[in-house]
């Protein structure tokens, strides 16, 4: 697995321009049935990959953090939405609430989050592959496949399946 992660983000870079214009048609003219191919897809890739053996995505990236995410979070730690920003958001160039470093505050050695059952919508949801229509987050899409193998991997199939 760890190969594979230090491989990906070369992989994700050759395959860019391929899955650019594919994500492009797709856009255009997405079939009638994609959103249950991409679960089908998803649900395949995902009994085969675990998280745990990766957790790749908490180790190079952040999420965003909602207001709802952050009262979850705060409730949790028993602090006020204010003074879990402080401790452990910032602001991005986007105006979104994001961790102040990565790799995730919350990840633990063993690839387990300690925030899990109140864990941010967006980690909740990565790497978003199962989501309905697919095709309008193509560029979020583009840089999962560099973080996540299980997302280049459903990319791959899905260019086989979808000609």
């Amino acid at each position: 697995m760890q190969e594979l992660i230090n491989n990906l983000p070369k992989l994700a870079k050759d395959k860019h321009n391929e899955n650019k214009k594919f994500f492009a048609k797709l856009k255009k003219k997405p079939p009638k049935d994609l959103d249950y191919l991409m679960q089908e897809l998803h649900d395949e890739e995902f009994q085969q990959t675990d998280c745990l053996q990766c957790a790749n995505c908490c180790k190079t990236t952040g999420p965003l953090f909602t207001d709802k995410d952050i009262e979850r979070i705060a409730k949790f730690f028993k602090q006020k939405p204010q003074q879990f920003i402080e401790y452990y958001l910032r602001i991005d160039e986007d105006n979104d609430y994001v961790l102040q470093s990565v790799p995730c505050t919350f990840l633990g050695a063993d690839n387990y989050c300690t925030i899990y059952d109140v864990r941010p919508k967006a980690c909740r949801e990565f790497p978003h592959t199962d989501r309905k229509k697919f095709q309008q987050i193509s560029s979020l899409t583009l840089k999962n496949v560099a973080i996540c193998p299980a997302a280049f991997n459903i990319v791959e199939a899905m260019k086989q399946r979808i000609k």
